[in-house]
């Protein structure tokens, strides 16, 4: 089972598509990543409104803020991040959240819609042990990645992920980005992939002291319950 990820409206309209192609192994989030929130357009609101009604669309986003590569306009970017989550509130649907050094703005919008919001994720979380308890102090789940599984740049994650607990620990790969770096042998195209999963899945277990066995059950439990997917017996 996917969960296909929009960046922009028109990616979710593609990520709907491509979904209903598989019923029962795929679903979608719709929504804008802030480096495409210059694309907004008065009337996108509505349009992605409409795309949440679907039921193939588990949540809104990736949304929320980036201000390490600013390929929008900060003041684009929070207006388009507030229009998504007031889409969610509106859908009481959960939130796919991108945030990469926009920390302290990242929060001070989200508590502006504090106990309105149905659940959010924190995807992809590489900060440091302030920022993962600020997230879990507001009730949010996290998302962790192959960043893990760097050694120069995803090392203090190794301390960090025994921290969160096990019913608010998401796996995920970003896929087709941020490629595990410690694979052996290296794909010679560099494309991440779900089949990378295990890996990433194994790396944080190691870490937490747990078998991946029982991380693996764990974390996808927790994956359909955010989702909305139906729950399977595991063997």
């Amino acid at each position: 089972t996917m969960i296909l990820a929009g960046a922009s409206l028109n990616e979710s309209e593609d990520a709907v598509n491509l979904a209903l192609q598989y019923p029962g192994h795929c679903y979608c989030a719709a929504g804008t990543h802030p480096h495409n929130a210059k694309e907004w357009k008065d009337d996108d609101k509505e349009r992605l409104l409409a795309l949440c009604k679907k039921t193939i669309v588990r949540a809104v986003g990736e949304c929320g803020l980036d201000y390490y590569h600013d390929l929008s306009p900060r003041d684009k970017q929070r207006l388009v991040f507030e229009k998504q989550i007031q889409i969610a509130e509106e859908t009481s649907m959960p939130l796919l959240l991108h945030q990469r050094e926009a920390h302290k703005d990242f929060l001070s919008i989200l508590d502006l819609y504090k106990g309105r919001i149905n659940h959010a994720v924190v995807h992809c979380f590489t900060g440091d042990k302030s920022q993962l308890f600020n997230y879990l102090d507001r009730g949010f789940y996290i998302g962790i990645t192959g960043w893990i599984c760097d050694e120069t740049r995803g090392r203090h994650l190794h301390d960090l992920v025994s921290l969160i607990p096990s019913d608010r620990l998401m796996i995920e790969t970003d896929a087709p980005y941020l490629i595990p770096h410690d694979l052996e042998p290296t794909p010679e195209n560099n494309r991440n992939e779900p089949a990378y999963l295990p890996h990433i899945l194994k790396t944080i277990a190691r870490n937490r002291n747990e078998s991946d066995v029982e991380l693996a059950a764990q974390t996808t439990a927790t994956a359909k319950k955010f989702f909305s997917i139906l729950l399977k017996l595991f063997s």
